[in-house]
């Protein structure tokens, strides 16, 4: 069994004495996990940090092996991180969730897209919380916890909608909500792709996100909890929004 594909370099961990095991995600496979010999090595060292684009070779004997990896470096973005506290908090951030969420062998091409698309803005420090806050409802998408925000879940409406079910992740207005109203999630408006999108609303809607990546992804399907990274790009975010 073997396959060849480019991939974005999630985690590592030693092997042995000189080997280490590699979590990549490929927009073919999914997220594969494999040996890599030699990758402990100093010289290896500098390519094979989380982040990095590989291009990988992946052969097993049976299909549900562990199997081995060659890797090949495409290019770093470990320098474009470390330019910046807010891109390196990033980077741990997507990397983290990536290898945290994603099963092991499902592809999932549109969020490796995205994904890549998100990394490789990481020197564009204007653009990066929106970009992270629409991959992530992404990433909840792709899990299957998509935020439903086009109407209200009470009367249909589509104008005047302000909060947010926890439970199923449906926009609903002020008038629908009536007594439920302060049980419900604040739906700031950069959530439905409106407004001028400042820090501060950008946190805001981040822990609507939150919500359901802790209540659902992290309660239902992965039961763990979330990446200890996810929260600390989350204080860069609000000590730059100023609190």
């Amino acid at each position: 069994m073997d396959w060849r594909d480019t991939g974005i370099l999630l985690t590592t961990r030693k092997h042995g004495e000189t080997a280490l095991i590699l979590d990549v995600f490929t927009p073919g496979y999914g997220r594969q996990t494999g040996v890599l010999r030699g990758g402990a090595s100093r010289k290896r060292a500098a390519s094979l940090q989380p982040g990095a684009q590989l291009d990988v070779t992946w052969r097993a004997r049976l299909d549900d092996h562990m199997g081995a990896f060659t890797a090949e470096p495409q290019r770093s973005r470990m320098a474009a991180a470390l330019a910046d506290r807010l891109a390196l908090a990033g980077l741990s951030a997507v990397t983290a969730l990536l290898a945290y969420a994603l099963p092991e062998r499902e592809a999932h091409p549109t969020l490796y897209r995205h994904s890549e698309q998100l990394l490789d803005l990481l020197g564009q420090p204007a653009l990066w919380p929106l970009a992270y806050l629409r991959w992530e409802m992404r990433l909840l998408e792709e899990m299957g916890f998509a935020l439903d925000l086009s109407s209200c879940a009470v009367t249909g409406a589509t104008e005047g909608l302000a909060l947010v079910s926890p439970r199923t992740g449906r926009a609903v207005t002020r008038e629908g909500a009536g007594d439920w109203a302060d049980r419900l999630l604040p739906l700031p408006p950069v959530l439905r792709g409106e407004g001028a999108a400042p820090d501060s609303e950008i946190v805001e809607a981040l822990m609507v996100t939150g919500h359901f990546l802790t209540d659902h992804l992290a309660a239902e399907i992965v039961d763990r909890p979330l990446p200890a990274a996810r929260e600390a790009l989350m204080d860069r975010i609000r000590a730059r929004a100023g609190g």
